[in-house]
Order: structure tokens, then sequence, then C-alpha cells
């Protein structure tokens, strides 16, 4: 009998990555492009901004950011806290390694049924999922509006209703996590003196703008590091002429914001 084992580092409950997506980081180092690393480690593109932009999100800082220079004008570089996750993750993988090995030289001690016990993790379809700290809560006779701070001080306002508040415990200071579907956030490329009604706008830089037949699925990149998902028809992308690089802001109401908290 041979034990095998994998270390996943995980904030709040919520998956920043293991072996493959750390890999995926040393090969943005290596390769400075998210095209060349993720052909790199063997999976999409999609794939691969998908992992980072989740990475960056749930980390508090950026692991990964935006090059000037290189190959069409930029490419793609690990901060100093991507660098320095990569080199500790390796130092830990490695320690984890020795150590299940030794165990697997005493497996012919062990019973020869074993209680596997799997912790069950949230699943979901929202696009965008934030790690933060409720910095604000105010509270009404039915609904409650939860403000929370997530990854680059940028804020992020819900409202939900006053016995979720009291289920999950809500109050300052405590850990929470935000979920928003990609297709509740608006997006906006001018917005000139134009008002709206929606409690939540993040101002940011678009990174990637993937077109397909009916919808387009748009990144912005805010100031802070963290990332948001839009789709917009494929109509609305041409008319707004999305492109990488160009300044855009994601609005959505706070009744489309659903927040947890960590098991």
């Amino acid at each position: 009998m041979e034990l095998q084992g994998n270390v996943w580092m995980t904030i709040d409950g919520q998956k920043l990555g293991g072996q493959d997506r750390v890999e995926l980081l040393a090969a943005v180092a290596q390769q400075g492009s998210i095209t060349a690393a993720a052909k790199a480690v063997g999976i999409s593109y999609k794939g691969a901004w998908d992992a980072i932009e989740a990475m960056n999100n749930l980390a508090g800082e950026p692991l990964v950011e935006r090059a000037a220079g290189g190959k069409g004008g930029g490419g793609t570089r690990l901060t100093a806290r991507g660098a320095q996750l990569v080199e500790n993750f390796r130092k830990i993988d490695a320690a984890h390694r020795q150590f299940v090995a030794h165990l697997s030289g005493q497996s012919h001690a062990l019973a020869d049924d074993f209680l596997l016990i799997q912790r069950m993790k949230m699943k979901t379809s929202a696009r965008n999922q934030f790690s933060g700290k409720v910095v604000a809560l105010k509270q009404g006779a039915v609904n409650d509006e939860v403000v929370l701070e997530i990854v680059g001080g940028e804020r992020i306002v819900a409202t939900i209703t006053r016995d979720s508040s009291d289920s999950l415990g809500l109050a300052v200071g405590v850990e929470a996590f935000a979920l928003i579907k990609a297709s509740s956030v608006i997006v906006v490329t001018e917005l000139g003196g134009a008002k709206f009604s929606a409690r939540n706008s993040l101002a940011g830089k678009i990174t990637r703008v993937q077109v397909g037949a009916v919808n387009t699925e748009v990144s912005i990149e805010l100031p802070g590091g963290g990332t948001i998902a839009a789709i917009v028809t494929r109509e609305s992308g041409d008319n707004l002429a999305l492109a990488e690089g160009g300044d855009a802001t994601a609005i959505f109401k706070a009744s489309s914001v659903i927040i947890g908290t960590p098991a």
C-alpha cells in the first residue's frame, strides 16, 4: 500500500490554490505572459486567467500584475508577494512529500480499511467571489445594509434580509465573502455626468475580452489587484468597443450581492 497526498492553500474556506496553480504562477514568472504560461502547464488561456483572477481576489493583494514593455507593448509578471508564495509553497510541498513518504513506509501497520473524511466545500455558479471583512453594518426593520472591504481596499455594498444577517452572525470586523453573478454586472465605459441607482461602482482597466456567438465576457482589473467579470451581449460589447487596456466601470445593485461567512 502506498499513501499519497497533495497540499492545498485556503483562505476563509475558499481555495487559493495547490500544486497546479503554483506551477502556473511559476510559469508566468518564467514565460512573462499568460498565453505562454497556460501553454507551458497544459491548460487553456481562459482557464489560466480564471485561476489567476481567483488567486488575486482571495490573496488580499495582487500575485500577478501587468508589466510595461515586452512583446506587444506589455507582458505579465509576478509581484514580490507572488514570487514569495511560489517559493514558500515549494518548501512546504517538499516537507509534505517527505512526511507522506515516511507515513507510507509505515502503512503495513495500518488497518486495511480507512475512513476517509472529506470536508464539504461550497460550490457556486457565481463568477465573482471576493473575500473580505465587514466594515459597516446598517440595520433596518426588514433588511440590513452590509459593507464589505475586499482586496485593495475596494468596498462592496450588499442588501440582505435582517434574518439572514442575524443567522450569519454579521458584525463589524467579521470575515465574510461576497458573490456576484457576472450577468448581474453592468459595464460602463464613459460615465460622463450620468448617475446610477446601483450602490456598487468599481472602476478599473479591462484586462480580458472574450467574444462569443451571443455574449461577451469582460474582465476588469481593479486598482487594488482584484478582478471583476461581467457578461454582456455581444452587441453591447461591440457598441462599447470593449478592448484590453481600456477604462471601464462595473456597476451592480446591492441586492445582487450574496453575502456568506466561512464555515
